[in-house]
């Protein structure tokens, strides 16, 4: 022992240790001093636990020796919460939930049960908040989207939820969450909730899926029919309004036709007023003009000529009735 010390006061009286020691404290302070945010991120400098700037990403200087301590935010990227399953190979801790199927497991507003999985979208946009108001931000916003959606699916009934009113129930909880998110300051932005499965529990899911195929034939049935209807009703009113059409031109052809006769007669007869005979006359005349023309040839003899039928050059078959 005596040995020991002897060679350890030998080593010290000969080389002095204190510029290794500034050496070896220098690197430290330098390999200390230099940081660098990922990108997609922010970094929260604190100084002795207190917070002094907010850095962008990229390449930046602290003091050393945990004087400076720099805490990165992932607040450019989109991040989720899976409720009732969960995606293998995540990487937020704060993804998944510890007990998938309860918190799928709900109670709808008819005293149904259904199977509720769905997701929420948020991205980090207050790194302060986000850090030091709230103890655990993740697990908060869990608790609040499971409370949210399990009160909106307790005021619908089991159809609504399954069938036709799944975006309603989306944007009423998206707006229910972002309301909370803002009132506890978790400096959070929900960008989306989107359901994913909802199923009946799985004894009456055979009953459920054949309910939903009578459905599905229902509505396409309704849909034949509307498409039937707006094929023939349609083209019944096009045929009714050409019918019409056509009984308005032949109504006001008739009418245009019959105003004239009666003009013509009008003026026909202030002429007849003014010179009786001489009108007489001229209708008489217009009208052999009219008629003439279209008769058969005509022979008219007196009852005392006699022997004229040789001497009239009448067709042959007609001589041949008359004899």
């Amino acid at each position: 022992m005596n040995d020991l010390k002897s060679i350890l006061g030998r080593i010290l009286s000969t080389r002095p240790i204190y510029p290794l020691l500034g050496v070896m404290l220098l690197i430290v302070a330098l390999t200390s001093s230099f940081y660098t945010i990922p990108a997609e991120s922010e970094g929260i400098v604190l100084r002795f636990g207190k917070y002094i700037e907010k850095v962008p990403s990229g390449l930046h200087v602290k003091l050393p020796f945990e004087i400076d301590t720099v805490i990165s935010v992932p607040t450019q990227r989109q991040q989720k919460l899976e409720f009732g399953f969960a995606t293998p190979g995540y990487t937020n801790p704060d993804q998944a939930g510890d007990e998938p199927e309860l918190e799928k497991s709900m109670v709808t507003g008819d005293l149904n049960s259904a199977l509720v999985e769905w997701i929420v979208q948020y991205r980090i946009t207050d790194p302060e908040k986000y850090l030091f108001d709230v103890r655990d931000p993740g697990l908060t916003l869990r608790d609040i989207s499971e409370a949210v959606m399990r009160e909106v699916v307790g005021d619908r009934t089991v159809d609504e939820i399954i069938t036709i009113g799944r975006q309603e129930i989306e944007e009423t909880a998206l707006a229910r969450i972002r309301l909370l998110t803002e009132h506890y300051q978790l400096g959070m932005t929900i960008n989306q909730v989107q359901l994913k499965n909802v199923n009946p529990p799985e004894p009456v899911q055979p009953s459920f899926n054949e309910v939903n195929r009578a459905q599905q034939d229902r509505e396409n049935a309704i849909n034949l029919a509307n498409g039937e209807y707006n094929k023939a009703v349609p083209r019944a009113r096009g045929e009714a309004d050409q019918k019409i059409r056509a009984a308005d031109g032949y109504r006001f052809k008739r009418i245009n036709e019959a105003e004239g006769d009666v003009a013509a007669f009008n003026q026909l007869l202030e002429q007849y007023l003014k010179a009786p005979e001489v009108t007489r006359t001229r209708i008489y005349l217009e009208t052999l003009g009219e008629v003439l023309p279209q008769a058969r040839q005509q022979i008219i003899v007196d009852d005392t000529v006699q022997q004229i039928l040789p001497m009239l050059p009448f067709p042959t078959k007609s001589v041949e009735r008359l004899q």
